[in-house]
């Protein structure tokens, strides 16, 4: 195993699959999985059990930094709570008070898709959660409930319907060359700097007609709010807040002189005799900016990371073509892409998952990296199958708030991938695995920079 990477083996038929060791620690390191210290005597050493997460004092909640980040590999206190504790109590490190994690892919499911699970009664409720400061804004789509979802979306959606997501085809292969000209003329070639970067920015920003020069700018406000380091609070407050007033202003303009992009059309969209009021549609800019470019970025360098470091996906993904995107499904399903967990829903009213008992009222997490792993639902979940088509991945969310832009970012993913290996087949890393730095500071997983050659 080379840069926590696992060893591949290729089975027959074609269908490349990875068994997954159990991850380790050198000596010292710091370990979620160890408990609080209690005035009971001291039991011999032992060395701590990384599956564990620390019991919070004076609590049976878990307390859960989810900060696990040792490349690809599964966060193994996640592990721990698919197998032996499906629907858990925890704690997380910012937010008041504790929250059910479920796990489970079927548990996963009813959550995401019950009426009795609210998005909207978070709203004003300082819940468990890994940022300092929400993320989420009161009026974002992603914290309503149907039926004033379903507004929304049936609005959004159209922009990435899928005879949209055609005409943009060309754009994005357009960006992907022109993107891969540049890397080639440069000296020190890095695919996070040249390629998984950029791209999603460019292509989230003609859909939205975003100027160029303001790009840059709002790219760091959106990596501000996702900064999980305690000190980050004030940043992230200041992101938000500016974030915001540029598309308060940016959205009135278009509203007063529409042009054919996405925000010009919610502008002026009418749901029968209703448009969108400034708030929401100030806020669905924002989602749709943040959505559209941060998540993209990172899933393009982890699987840009796997095919580095693992020769025989690389040459899958270049000699067979014709199954790029069922490859690239395999992929988001098996990379743990997140650290932790995203927005909660709440229940409003008592429900039974997997035998546990959950109050009225009580705030709940889901876990999609779980749900993705959940052996009673795949066959050898802990390794690559890319036979499997069956059941689909919960990688861009489950029901009324799976990702809107799924089609885009798939869109973005096969240009990219299938030209980068038309035009450098034979493209490595160009140090270590081991040597990779990953981020540490964020909600997402995924490679500071990937150098290469070829």
């Amino acid at each position: 195993m080379r840069g926590g990477h696992p060893d591949p083996s290729v089975c027959g038929g074609g269908t490349v699959r990875v068994r997954l060791s159990r991850p380790t620690r050198p000596p010292g390191a710091a370990c979620p999985g160890r408990r609080t210290a209690t005035t009971a005597p001291r039991p011999p050493h032992r060395e701590p059990d990384p599956e564990r997460p620390v019991m919070s004092t004076g609590s049976s909640a878990h307390y859960c930094p989810f900060d696990y980040a040792e490349a690809l590999e599964f966060d193994p206190t996640l592990r721990r709570f698919m197998r032996e504790e499906p629907v858990a109590r925890i704690r997380l490190p910012h937010g008041a008070g504790e929250a059910w994690l479920v796990t489970g892919y079927d548990d996963v499911r009813t959550v995401t898709t019950d009426r009795r699970f609210s998005r909207h009664a978070v709203v004003g409720r300082d819940f468990p959660r890994m940022t300092p400061e929400p993320i989420v804004q009161d009026e974002a789509i992603n914290v309503m409930d149907p039926p004033a979802s379903s507004r929304l979306r049936s609005l959004v959606s159209k922009g990435f319907a899928p005879e949209q997501i055609e005409r943009m085809r060309p754009y994005i292969q357009r960006a992907v060359d022109d993107l891969l000209d540049r890397m080639a003329e440069d000296s020190s070639a890095d695919l996070m700097r040249h390629l998984a970067g950029p791209l999603p920015l460019i292509t989230i920003c003609e859909v939205l007609e975003i100027p160029p020069a303001d790009q840059e700018t709002l790219r760091g406000h959106a990596r501000t709010m996702m900064n999980i380091s305690v000190d980050n609070k004030a940043a992230a407050v200041r992101a938000k807040a500016d974030l915001r007033a540029y598309f308060a202003d940016l959205t009135a303009r278009r509203r007063a002189d529409p042009g054919e992009d996405l925000i010009s059309v919610l502008a002026t969209a009418r749901d029968g005799d209703e448009l969108l009021d400034d708030q929401e549609l100030t806020v669905m800019a924002m989602v749709l900016l943040i959505t559209g470019q941060d998540t993209t970025t990172y899933e393009l360098g982890n699987l840009s990371y796997t095919l580095l470091t693992r020769p025989d996906v690389r040459d899958l993904l270049r000699d067979r073509p014709e199954r790029l995107a069922q490859t690239i499904n395999e992929l988001l399903r098996f990379i743990p892409f997140r650290k932790g967990v995203g927005i909660p829903r709440v229940a409003t009213e008592d429900v039974e998952l997997s035998g546990v008992t959950i109050p009225a009222g009580d705030i709940v997490h889901v876990s999609y990296l779980t749900a993705n792993r959940d052996g009673r639902k795949f066959d050898r979940p802990d390794e690559l199958d890319f036979d499997r088509t069956a059941p689909s991945h919960m990688t861009f969310g489950w029901g009324a708030h799976h990702c809107l832009g799924a089609p885009l970012a798939q869109a973005e993913m096969e240009t990219a991938f299938r030209t980068l290996l038309e035009r450098f087949p034979g493209i490595a890393l160009a140090k270590p695995a081991e040597d990779v730095e990953w981020n540490t500071t964020s909600i997402w997983r995924y490679p500071l920079a990937l150098p290469v050659t070829w």
